[in-house]
């Protein structure tokens, strides 16, 4: 992680900081194994409130953050739907059984570890970087992911098992994932996050990417810059689709 990706990170002003995750598949030397166990979703809250790096192995993990990332198999009680259904979040067993028959799951025993780290105190390179952001900094993020490769904005998920699409999907897919939090039953119901934030989810592939837009792109679109030289400028800009338009020998409605 660039001191300079750091200090875009910090420019965004995040209430959560930003945090970096690592997969591996062995040990890493030099940095603390944590000794508490959670669900998966919980160490990255656990990362932003303590500011520590660690990591964690599958003993640590009391959910199934383990099974998205191919540290377990897929648990036959759960994927045949039966906790989906208790859970009354399916009708039946086999409507969630269908989930775990699309769940992007990870190769299993390629990460038997996971490290955590702020990203302002990354010494790593991320395989994934989460960002828990209020609408503005979302706004900014998301525009941030395709200023410069006009990659589409998509959103994949389901009522649970959120872990695999915010931290397997996105290395499988190379894309961006983005949710919001309080649509989620494990993060919902062990009360990780207040409800709204929206959570975003940026691959390896991404990263640089997404910094340099950060570093080049203008925060707020001039449409939504109030003061006079901006607006004048926007004025001549939008004179001149006319002109191109009448060029074109067609009509710009747009305003």
């Amino acid at each position: 992680m660039t001191q300079n990706a750091k200090e875009v990170f910090s420019r965004l002003e995040l209430s959560l900081p930003a945090i970096a995750l690592k997969y591996l598949p062995v040990p890493p030397e030099g940095i603390e194994k944590s000794e508490k166990k959670l669900a998966f979703c919980q160490f990255v809250a656990e990362c932003q409130k303590t500011g520590k790096t660690f990591y964690v192995t599958k003993e640590n993990d009391e959910c199934y953050g383990k099974m998205s990332l191919g540290m377990i198999p897929k648990p036959p009680v759960t994927a045949s739907g039966q906790a989906g259904f208790d859970f009354e979040v399916y009708k039946t067993q086999a409507a969630c059984m269908k989930l775990y028959q699309n769940l992007p799951v990870l190769v299993e025993g390629a990460v038997n570890c996971v490290v955590f780290s702020p990203v302002t105190d990354c010494d790593f390179d991320p395989d994934l970087v989460v960002v828990f952001a209020e609408i503005r900094q979302a706004e900014i993020i998301m525009r941030a992911t395709s200023y410069i490769s006009g990659d589409l904005w998509e959103s994949k998920s389901s009522p649970v098992i959120s872990c695999a699409w915010m931290y397997a999907y996105p290395l499988i897919s190379g894309k961006v994932n983005h949710i919001t939090t309080g649509f989620y039953h494990g993060l919902r119901r062990r009360k990780i996050y207040e409800a709204g934030l929206r959570m975003i989810s940026i691959p390896f592939n991404k990263i640089d990417e997404v910094v340099a837009a950060l570093d080049q792109m203008p925060w707020t679109p001039i449409a939504f810059r109030e003061d006079a030289e901006s607006q004048a400028e926007l004025k001549r800009r939008m004179n001149r689709w006319q002109e191109m338009a009448k060029a074109l020998l067609c009509e710009c409605d747009l305003r």
